[in-house]
Parts: structure tokens; C-alpha cells; sequence
């Protein structure tokens, strides 16, 4: 009796289900009491001692699932939700809240920094060699007399450089005589420049001699101004499409003018022409003194800040991103106002913002290249240069840039207005001290396709192989969208995994990249032995160093949107 007292004091939970089950299956009455029949409490006993034994193990399961659940609730109140963060628009949020200073995990850091950031791996194993061959024969012996071909170039600076050097190796495809080029004053650009202004001319004809005969104007024509004849060329035509279609001209009228002239002529050609397009473009085209004087200014007057610096063409204005049809989150004002520019381009489908942002054709906000490249490894003190006109949404787009970067400079914080005075009316001379600053980065990072980007990006691989950074936009486009439900230290590893073969090292090849100014492999040679690693030899030189489109666009329109 004092055994099952005991037992039911210690155990009452199991003593009312052993009671039911009792009751059910012996059909006992409630009330009886377990002393007035010997075979009851025998059975009871044996029941409770084993449901005592099944369920022994549920009270310590139950505490650990109360403790989970508890915890729960704690972590719920305390973290906040995954949108909390998330900006509502490009143009809504506050300049000073734009972003909390992004510090990255310091085990991220370290393994961020297993690369150096300032410079390409084994770029002192690739080097520039243009050097005409010696079957390659110099322009005095084949240069035919009476044949001078002239160029008229379209679009913006850089855009008017790939017609440039094109026009020298169309010349020489001819055995003409080339006249200076004239350049695009009536596009989009309204720039009255003519060469001279913003290239060095004189050296340009001095280091071409042995190339191509290069004359300023046309000679006249038994005293008077001689017409030339004008005529269009298609598109990518080879070496033998000038000779079976302008040589004759040439022939015939003496003097040719070819008009609209960019992009025509082929991306692949003879390795000696190859080679000239570099000696050309690398070489002879050297900006006028006032240009490259201000130019060196700026890079200098960074220099005395900071040892390295990253140069970023940003390329967020208006036209761009009304071009690329992307969507910012401005609601109906942006919808409106880039909605009116694109209107400009005629041959212009109706946009898709959410399928072109899919596809990596719309540039990064300045924030998320931002964050971009702090994942990369590049800190908070890291001094960085922005290339750029008008950014849409102005200083408050730029806030967040400026937070993780607060050592900004542009060419108007670096220049005083006096500096800038005799360029801020030329849209290429701007953009010519852009290119220099760029040029002498120690990385450069590009957010956008335009003919800058390949012009900086294929001068930098010639000249050491300097970092060129190109976003990942397809891949980086979903990791944003989902930023705020990783850590910070998965995001930093998938920006990274992101960005392998897009941080300019050296054979690093993408679909994009084959056209020829953007990658001129013809001229970059490898010496695997470092140790004896060749300079680029050339019998003149003065150097004065102190992210998808994969076709050649068609429309003119928009070649004039992408000269930058």
C-alpha cells in the first residue's frame, strides 16, 4: 500500500491515463477504490510501470522543443524584417541615411587580399609589341602619287579614335596618302573641335612617316580647292573590300572622301596591319599640350593623396539610362523623364526594364558598384576618381558612392573653374581629361559597354596589363536583389565568385571582348621569363606616364550614345 501511495505521488501524470485505461478495458467504476479487490492493483501496477518506461523519454523532449521555441521567439522580436533596409527608390532615399558604412568580416578581408588588388596576375609576363615586320615595307616605297584619301569621323571622342586609326590602315591598304581626319562637329556631341585641338598633329604625321604618308590638307588642283569625291564604305569591310571597291574610285577621281566613318573596316586582318592599328592608336595618337598638361595635373594632384587610386567610368546620365530601357525604382517622375529622352532613338523598341536588368544590360546604381568593390577588397580609404557627365538624381544618387568612398574626386574637384575653362564648352576635350585620368589609374572599373571602355580597356592591356574591372551584371543583378537575406560574409563570397574573369587579368576573354580595339592580342606578346622580359621597342616614343553587347552596333544612333 505505501509502495502504490508512492508511486502515484511521483507519477501522476501517467496515473490518470493508467486510470482510463483501466476503466475502459476492465470496465471498473470510477469511484471503486484500488484496496477492494486484489487483481486490480496487480494489473495497474504492471500498466503504469510500463507507460512510466515509454514515456520517460517525452518530458526531456518537450523541454528542448519548448527552448527552441522560445528562443524563436526571442531572435523574431529582436532581428529585423529582410525589407527594412531595402530602399524604396533611386530617388527617395535620404542623402545622409543612403547607406550604414559597409565594413567587411575581417576573416573576408584577409581572404579578399590573397590577390593583390592593385595590379593583374602575372601581367610582368605580357607586354605591347607593334613592331612592323620586315617584309612590312615603308610608306615612301609604296605610297602611290595623285591618291589621297580623306575621313570624315561620327560620334564622340572615343568613337572618333577607332575612325582615326582606321583611316591611317585604310590608307595604307590603298598606298594612298591620308589627310588629316575631320572631325564629327553636327551629332549628338554639337563639338566645333577640329584635330589639332585635341590631338598633337604634328607628332601624329612625325611618328607615322614610315608608315603612311600623312599630309594636313588637301593639295589644291591646278589652283583651285580640289573637291574630293564622296562615297560610304560598308560596315566591317576588309583589306579586300577597299581594294575592290575604292580603289577604283581612287583611281579614277584622285581624292576620296568617305563619309560616316566609323567602324568600317573589318576586326580581323593581317597581323602587319594589326600591328599598325596599335602603333597608331597607342602611340601616335597623342592628345594636344593643353589637354595632356591638364590631364597630368589632375593624376598628379591624386598621386600627392594616395599611392594607388581607382579611376570609375560610371556612366549613369540620363541618355544612358533612358537608352537602356532600365528601371531605378523613381516611379512615374523617372517613368516620365526617361521615358521622354528615349523617345530620341526612333529605332528604339518598347523597354523591358525587369528583362534587361536580367540580362546584365542596365549600368549599376553608383551604390551597388560601391558595394561591389568593397567586397573586392577595396577599403574605405581607397582614393577613387569618377568619370562621368550629369548622374541622374545628382548628389543624392551619389551619397551612397560617396559613403563607402568618401575620398571622391572628379575633374571639377580637382580643377578649379579657371583650369576647366577653356574645355567646359567642348564635350571632347572634357572627356579627353577623363581618358587620361582613366588611362593612369591603377585600376580602372567600367559600368558600361561604350567605346571608352574598350578603347581604356585594350590601352591597358597593351601597356602592362593594368586591372580593368567589367561588373558581372547578369550574376550581380540577382545577388543585390537578394542582398538583405545573406550575411555580409556570403555576400562579400559571391561577389567574389561573381567577378572571377572579369577583373582584367591577363587571356582573360568574354563574349564581348573580341573586337579588336578592346582586345588587341596581334599586339601583346608573352615572355614567360620574366628576368629578361623585353621593353616595347620602338625607334620613337614619348609615353608620358607620371560587366553585354557582343555585335558591333548598327545603329547610328546609337554609336553616337555609346562614343562617349
Amino acid at each position: 500500500m505505501h509502495m502504490v501511495c508512492f508511486t502515484y505521488i511521483s507519477n501522476t501524470t501517467y496515473f490518470s491515463s493508467s486510470f482510463i485505461f483501466i476503466k475502459s478495458n476492465w470496465k471498473i467504476s470510477s469511484h471503486l477504490p484500488f484496496t477492494t479487490t486484489t487483481t486490480i492493483p496487480m494489473v495497474f501496477s504492471r500498466r503504469r510501470h510500463h507507460l512510466f518506461s515509454r514515456g520517460r523519454w517525452l518530458i526531456p523532449a518537450i523541454t528542448v522543443a519548448s527552448i527552441f521555441l522560445l528562443l524563436f521567439v526571442f531572435l523574431s522580436i529582436l532581428v529585423p524584417s529582410p525589407n527594412a533596409n531595402r530602399p524604396d527608390s533611386l530617388g527617395e532615399n535620404d542623402a545622409d541615411n543612403a547607406i550604414e558604412d559597409y565594413e567587411l568580416p575581417i576573416e573576408d578581408k584577409e581572404g579578399v587580399n590573397k590577390r593583390d588588388i592593385w595590379s593583374s596576375r602575372n601581367s610582368n609576363l605580357f607586354y605591347g609589341c607593334s613592331n612592323a615586320s620586315k617584309k612590312f615595307q615603308k610608306a615612301e616605297n609604296i605610297t602611290q602619287p595623285n591618291r589621297y584619301l580623306l575621313i570624315v569621323t561620327t560620334g564622340g571622342l572615343n568613337q572618333q579614335r577607332t575612325g582615326i586609326t582606321d583611316a591611317v590602315v585604310a590608307a595604307r591598304i590603298l598606298n594612298a596618302t591620308l589627310v588629316v581626319p575631320k572631325l564629327d562637329k553636327s551629332s549628338f556631341w554639337k563639338d566645333s573641335s577640329v584635330f589639332s585641338d585635341i590631338f598633337d598633329v604634328d607628332w601624329f604625321i612625325k611618328y607615322l612617316a614610315k608608315d603612311v604618308s600623312v599630309i594636313k590638307e588637301l593639295p589644291l588642283k591646278k589652283g583651285q580647292v580640289w573637291v574630293p569625291s564622296r562615297m560610304q564604305v560598308p560596315r566591317k569591310c576588309s583589306d579586300r573590300c577597299y581594294i575592290s571597291r575604292v580603289l577604283p574610285a581612287l583611281n579614277k577621281k584622285h581624292a576620296v572622301q568617305i563619309i560616316k566613318f566609323d567602324y568600317r573596316l573589318a576586326n580581323r586582318l593581317p597581323t602587319d596591319l594589326q600591328k599598325l592599328r596599335c602603333r597608331v592608336n597607342y602611340h601616335a595618337l597623342e592628345f594636344a599640350d593643353p589637354i595632356r598638361r591638364l590631364g597630368e595635373k589632375l593624376v598628379q594632384r591624386i598621386r600627392t593623396r594616395s599611392k594607388h587610386f581607382i579611376a570609375l567610368h560610371l556612366r549613369f546620365e540620363p541618355d544612358m539610362l533612358a537608352f537602356s530601357g532600365c528601371y531605378y525604382g523613381g516611379g512615374d517622375k523617372e517613368r516620365a523623364e526617361l521615358g521622354r529622352i528615349r523617345k530620341k532613338w526612333k529605332t528604339l523598341r518598347a523597354s523591358n526594364p525587369d528583362k534587361a536588368r536580367r540580362n546584365g544590360r542596365c549600368p549599376l546604381t553608383p551604390e551597388e558598384v560601391g558595394l561591389m568593390l568593397r567586397s573586392l577588397g577595396y577599403d574605405k580609404s581607397v582614393h577613387i576618381y569618377v568619370a562621368s557627365g550629369n548622374i541622374y538624381g545628382g548628389n543624392q544618387t551619389l551619397a551612397p558612392l560617396k559613403a563607402l568612398f568618401p575620398n571622391f574626386y572628379t575633374k571639377d574637384t580637382l580643377a578649379s573653374k579657371d583650369e576647366l575653362a577653356p574645355f567646359s564648352a567642348f564635350s571632347s576635350r572634357l572627356a579627353a581629361l577623363d581618358f587620361i585620368v582613366c588611362d593612369e589609374s591603377d585600376v580602372f572599373v567600367a559600368n558600361n559597354h561604350g567605346n571608352m571602355v574598350k578603347i581604356l580597356a585594350g590601352r591597358r592591356r597593351y601597356f602592362g596589363h593594368k586591372p580593368t574591372i567589367r561588373p558581372n551584371a547578369r550574376k550581380l543583378f540577382r545577388l543585390f536583389l537578394n542582398r538583405n537575406y545573406m550575411t555580409e560574409k556570403e555576400f562579400v563570397d559571391r561577389v567574389n565568385k561573381c567577378q572571377a574573369g572579369f577583373l582584367g587579368e591577363p587571356k582573360e576573354i568574354g563574349p564581348t571582348w573580341g573586337v579588336f580595339h578592346e582586345n588587341p592580342s596581334p599586339c601583346i606578346c608573352e615572355n614567360r621569363n620574366s628576368s629578361t622580359r623585353e621593353e616595347i621597342p620602338h625607334s620613337m616614343t614619348r609615353l608620358t606616364n607620371t560587366h553585354y553587347d557582343t555585335e558591333t552596333p548598327e545603329d547610328p544612333e546609337v554609336d553616337v550614345l555609346l562614343s562617349d
